[in-house]
């Protein structure tokens, strides 16, 4: 009887003690505002005025993530991540799939990180968060027509994609992904990339490359075929698609300044459009005047070339934010933007979306007021 009792409680123990070693963790981001948008082209060509509700600063997500320590320093990991449209309760990104930004498997060390899935890959990883669309200035802030994908709000993770990630070396990391086009024609539709960041005291440094070969293309491939038509990031149907850049930020006391360089490049494009070249030079400021309130603002330069031709835009933004908690906050931003006839000025200006609300007029304002709120 005592051997059973005994037999009992240490098969307790280890069940306990196997919990405690395991977690799994709800997470999510909730975010609405009411959107004032310029100059939005109607069936007859006229530009009106236009008030919606949608996310402002971030696109709604929740997501589970979860570890297992398997003893010796290794740890299984995992997350899954779900953005939705929080007007209507709808899946967002229109790919069809429930875990439609991020779901991935992997297993991390003290050698790095590697994982297996649905990804973001190097430019979301290590050149993003270096500039006001990757943190503090979210959707608004996207380049014109998030030409580089660094706002993640829209289907921009990649299918089939093996990433590896280095621990951090004194400041330094580094990691790089490759996706699989999962068919017989093996370059058709897949995707790789590489990124680095360093940091040192208050300034962090960043610079990435990816590329995509056929992107779109087919449907079981590294990027969906409908991501160049419903979000206007830069994979859509090209011969090849490639951006790369450089990134840096400097905090000194209540301060953060910042600079950034992408250029996106698509060629042989399947509409016959050929080869498109896009500059973008971003400078970025954000001061907190108290604990809760900050202030940010940011201008860029973008510079397009499609074959022969050229266009240009300029875009301001400014943004006000106010913590209510830790998890809570209430904000006010507005956009400008302006380019040269025939830009297609106003395509990227509403939560990066390319084809959805085209401006009217070589310029077009957008203005939010919004809540947020994290779990």
């Amino acid at each position: 009887m005592n051997k059973t009792l005994i037999a009992a409680a240490v098969a307790a123990s280890f069940v306990t003690v196997a919990h405690a070693q395991s977690s799994v963790s709800l997470y999510g981001v909730l975010d609405a505002g009411i959107t004032y948008q310029s100059n939005v082209q109607n069936a007859s060509g006229q530009g009106k005025s236009r008030f919606s509700m949608g996310s402002g600063i971030d696109q709604s997500r929740f997501g589970l993530r979860g570890s297992e320590d398997l003893g010796g320093g290794l740890k299984a990991i995992f997350t899954l991540e779900s953005g939705f449209n929080l007007g209507n309760g709808k899946f967002a990104n229109g790919n069809g799939g429930m875990f439609n930004r991020q779901a991935f498997v992997g297993l991390s060390s003290q050698y790095g990180t590697v994982t297996l899935g649905k990804q973001y890959d190097a430019t979301q990883d290590y050149l993003a968060p270096l500039t006001a669309t990757g943190s503090w200035g979210g959707t608004y802030f996207a380049h014109p027509l998030n030409n580089d994908r660094l706002s993640t709000n829209g289907d921009v993770a990649l299918n089939n994609t093996i990433k590896y990630t280095s621990v951090n070396y004194a400041g330094l990391q580094f990691g790089g992904t490759y996706s699989f086009s999962n068919s017989t024609n093996f370059a058709n539709n897949r995707a790789y990339s590489g990124g680095v960041s360093y940091q040192f005291e208050g300034l962090k440094v960043g610079a990435a490359y990816s590329q995509a070969n056929n992107a779109g293309l087919s449907a079981t491939g590294a990027v969906n075929p409908t991501v160049g038509s419903t979000n206007g990031t830069a994979y859509g149907i090209q011969g090849r698609s490639r951006t790369y850049g450089i990134a840096a930020t400097y905090a000194f006391g209540p301060a953060l300044v910042g600079a950034a360089w992408t250029q996106s490049r698509l060629d042989n494009q399947t509409n016959g459009a050929g080869t498109l070249r896009a500059d973008n030079y971003e400078v970025s400021a954000k001061y907190n005047l108290t604990a809760a309130l900050g202030l940010g603002a940011a201008y860029t330069y973008t510079n397009a070339k499609l074959n022969s031709s050229s266009t240009h835009w300029n875009q301001f933004g400014v943004q006000a934010d106010y913590f209510l908690s830790k998890r809570t906050d209430v904000y006010a931003q507005m956009v400008y933007q302006r380019g040269t006839k025939g830009a297609g000025l106003g395509s990227s200006i509403y939560n990066g979306d390319v084809n959805a609300f085209p401006s009217s007029k070589v310029s077009q304002t957008a203005a939010t007021v919004g809540l947020r709120h994290r779990f």
